[in-house]
């Protein structure tokens, strides 16, 4: 009796243990087909929210045209959100490799609705009155309070923008498989874009109508630097204006060339910290050529505003550097402008015009002068008259200053604090826990225009856990110097032969980096090297001498922490940084 009972009871137990089994494949299953179908989806609503923007993107150059798409964006990311938002999806992302999966999934999905919902369609809506035609000045005034109108909501889009960025930053992506990484990059790198658009906007929408003189008369003197013969932050100061607002109203008061200017200011205008002596001498507070020769926009602009102060008795409340790349782009928006010679300066030719070609046309320095200021007349009416495409306006000037070739500064303590970490106050490049930056800065030392026929490269990589290692190449590329003017040339006047170009380059450490070793070889006159240090930075000085057809390069290996990205910040030229020679033994810097 009692062992047909355990034969029952044994039934019992394993038809138990088997409806276990049974229920908890049922189950899994169960899971697994609510999980999986539940992530298709998402997948696919994300995918249409990305379509939508392309093709919003695709056919406007309106920058408001997302405005129109956004409610069906919003739909499908609010789609994929529900759909990784269940107790069953959470419990899931608890499970060994596939949870890393869903998890990034649902934090992906959160932060694109958040991007949405929270920062892009506000902003849309604060901007939804708004078309690029309002924009444009009318009867020669900017509408200033249309502008200062879109700062609020500037404001918590691009808070709301990074919150979402910082979010999609912190997915851990290394388990992920190949399809869903490509996709999270793909969010971060849209949501990183519209984060900095949000908060350039904000800035601007700050900034630009104190500037316009909304609240009050202001002045700026805008300095023209010639990439033909280098400084730090791009080339030598050729030409200067004076512009003032009031109002919205913006006027072109006053023009100068370096011809003006006394030739060597003593004593200088300003003292130099004992660092910038010992790199530069005091040249950039004695000449209005070397203003920019200091790779830090904060200290050359203060000088050239007392330079110009000393010349025409005027104090002004900013100074803004611009160059002929800058001003190409400006031309795309603009349009071709006529100069007073019949010469039409557009996109394409601005560069060579007036880098160039008018040094083969005049022999006279004062006429070359005044074609610069002829060309620098011309684009400023352009603009004033508002022939200037808005949005497109809007690229070009993105473009110059993410390039180096825009740069401002202001003498109001509270104007200048908004463009803190942009790249407009051209300060020299800060290395923190993500990023490690080296400073390349190119200086002539020919007294000569044949920086416009040399081509520099530049490349960075990690060479261990602690070491960063960086390469410069620099090749001439002129012409047969018969065919140039002395002028172009140098003639020789400084010591340097006809046609060989004297170049300083300052290497400035990644801020707290050591110097391990430097080496130089090429086919140019011996290198020579000196150094010196400048906030908190070592400086390396390579100075190099090429004729036409030779090249030299520098290899230079320097102790700092490995981070996730290394950059090297360089002097903007006519052409930019070419991809050089790669550094034998070590990974390739993140650009």
């Amino acid at each position: 009796m009692t062992e047909t009972n355990n034969r029952r009871s044994g039934a019992r137990y394993g038809r138990a243990f088997a409806w276990c089994v049974a229920a908890t494949l049922v189950l899994g299953v169960f899971i697994t087909l609510w999980v999986g179908v539940r992530a298709s989806l998402a997948v696919t609503h994300l995918s249409a929210a990305a379509h939508a923007v392309q093709d919003a993107e695709t056919a406007s150059d309106d920058p408001l045209a997302l405005a129109s798409v956004l409610p069906t964006v919003q739909n499908e990311t609010s789609a994929a959100r529900e759909l990784t938002n269940d107790p069953i999806w959470s419990l899931s992302e608890t499970l060994p490799w596939i949870g890393p999966q869903l998890a990034a999934l649902a934090a992906t999905s959160r932060a694109l609705d958040d991007a949405v919902s929270g920062g892009i369609a506000p902003l849309a809506s604060a901007a939804s009155g708004l078309s690029t035609d309002a924009l444009r000045p009318q009867g020669g005034v900017f509408d200033t309070g249309t502008i200062a109108a879109l700062e609020p909501a500037a404001r918590t889009a691009s808070t709301q923008l990074h919150t979402a960025a910082g979010e999609l930053s912190a997915i851990d992506d290394r388990p992920l498989l190949g399809p869903l990484r490509d996709g999270v990059t793909r969010a971060r790198d849209l949501v990183d874009r519209a984060a900095n658009a949000a908060d350039a906007l904000h800035r601007a929408a700050l900034l630009i109508p104190t500037m316009l003189g909304a609240d009050g008369p202001r002045s700026y003197l805008v300095l023209f630097q010639n990439n033909a013969e280098w400084r730090s932050l791009g080339g030598i100061v050729g030409a200067l204006a004076q512009v003032d607002t009031d109002g919205g109203r913006i006027a072109l008061v006053d023009q100068a060339s370096t011809a003006d200017f006394p030739p060597g200011t003593d004593p200088p205008v300003v003292d130099l910290s004992e660092e910038v002596r010992n790199l530069f001498d005091t040249r950039p507070a004695r000449y209005i050529q070397n203003v920019t020769q200091v790779p830090d926009f904060t200290v050359g602009a203060p000088i050239a505003r007392e330079m110009w102060r000393h010349l025409r008795g005027r104090d002004v409340d900013g100074v803004i550097a611009i160059d002929p790349v800058a001003l190409g782009y400006i031309l795309g928006a603009t349009g071709p402008v006529t100069l007073p010679t019949g010469d039409q300066l557009t996109a394409d030719n601005a560069v060579p015009l007036l880098l160039q070609e008018v040094y083969q046309r005049y022999a006279d320095p004062a006429q070359q002068d005044e074609f610069f200021r002829a060309a620098c007349a011309a684009v400023f009416a352009a603009l004033a008259d508002g022939r200037a495409d808005p949005g497109r306006l809007i690229e070009a000037l993105d473009r110059a200053g993410s390039e180096g070739r825009l740069l401002l500064w202001n003498a109001d303590a509270g104007s200048q604090a908004v463009l803190d970490g942009t790249t407009l106050q051209g300060r020299l490049p800060t290395t923190d826990a993500v990023q490690t930056t080296f400073g390349v800065y190119f200086d002539d030392g020919t007294g000569s225009k044949m920086d416009y026929y040399l081509r520099p490269s530049v490349d960075v990589a990690w060479c261990g856990q602690d070491s960063a290692a960086l390469s410069v190449t620099l090749r001439n590329d002129a012409p047969d110097p018969r065919t140039l003017s002395s002028y172009v040339t140098g003639g020789g006047e400084y010591g340097v032969p006809v046609g060989e170009v004297l170049t300083g380059v300052y290497v400035y450490l990644p801020a707290g980096a050591r110097l391990e070793d430097h080496s130089s070889t090429g086919t140019g006159a011996p290198a020579g090297f000196a150094g010196g240090t400048e906030q908190g930075r070592q400086v390396l000085k390579w100075s190099v001498q090429l004729a036409p057809g030779q090249q030299a390069h520098l290899e230079v290996r320097a102790s700092t922490p490995r981070t996730t990205r290394l950059d090297a910040k360089v002097t903007p030229t006519i052409s930019g940084p070419l991809i050089g020679q790669e550094i034998a033994g070590c990974d390739a810097g993140e650009p």
